[in-house]
């Protein structure tokens, strides 16, 4: 996807200088934050690259064995540039773009069902867990490998606030949104594309961390497989019924936003 985006922002034939950018798509989500069906505009996009020391080898006091390009202990201060030589590990975006984003949105209708209540009535111990979907804003952690289980959130929070100066707040968890970012950071180096007018919304189609009483594994033999999460459906119609508002409120309002985005 990130060499399509590339590709589209040299073609010729396309004038992109104002062009804003909506990426969607479905996610993980952190019990704690929301529930499946839920959708969350992004303020920052965090990447989960770094260094790996598997866990059955990490120091006893090492609370994950994650660590930061640049460091050698986790979460070790000061956090590294977010941009070096070893890449890009969170991107910033427009907050009051987010902002808007999320005002005109927070109030969409987004569908439940009886298999979403049952799903969600499990996760006693996290009270946004249980609620019904509904709009919010958190950020997104991009990482290639499909977690599961308490101790991963809890890596994937902690790496959120590490990454963001304690500023950003994890709630999905997704694959793509790094790889798409850096696609257009490059173009706006370019001058081919506006970075400030990128939005990332995700929808949960399931959650990260399984209910008290469950395994992870038990979690990932349920939720693994591509297409058989338990807010998939849900999450799909989720992304469109919030995301095609905003596309829709751009290009109705083009005359106004074609040189100053809104606020």
């Amino acid at each position: 996807m990130a060499a399509s985006i590339t590709a589209l922002g040299y073609d010729p034939r396309f004038d992109l200088s104002h062009a804003y950018w909506v990426l969607a798509g479905i996610a993980g989500v952190d019990p704690a934050a929301a529930s499946v069906g839920s959708a969350a505009w992004a303020p920052h996009v965090v990447c989960g690259e770094g260094h790996e020391i598997d866990a059955r080898e990490i120091p006893p006091d090492w609370s994950t064995g994650y660590v930061p390009f640049g460091r050698s202990t986790p979460y070790e201060p000061p956090p590294p540039a977010a941009d070096s030589q070893s890449g890009t590990a969170a991107y910033t975006l427009d907050r009051p773009l987010v902002d808007w984003a999320w005002r005109l949105t927070r109030d969409v209708a987004l569908p439940d069902s009886p298999e979403l209540r049952r799903v969600r009535a499990a996760y006693t111990a996290t009270p946004p867990a249980q609620r019904p979907p509904f709009v919010l804003e958190g950020d997104t952690l991009s990482s290639g490998i499909f977690w599961i289980g308490g101790r991963m959130n809890r890596w994937a929070e902690d790496w959120t606030r590490y990454w963001t100066g304690g500023q950003g707040r994890f709630v999905t968890t997704a694959e793509e949104d790094c790889g798409l970012l850096q696609a257009l950071t490059f173009l706006g180096q370019a001058h081919r594309v506006d970075p400030r007018r990128v939005l990332v919304l995700r929808t949960a189609s399931n959650y990260d961390m399984p209910p008290p009483g469950e395994s992870p594994a038990a979690l990932l033999a349920e939720e693994g497989r591509p297409g058989h999460y338990s807010g998939y459906r849900a999450s799909l119609e989720a992304a469109w019924r919030v995301g095609s508002k905003v596309v829709l409120a751009l290009s109705d309002h083009w005359n106004a936003y074609r040189d100053q985005p809104p606020r």
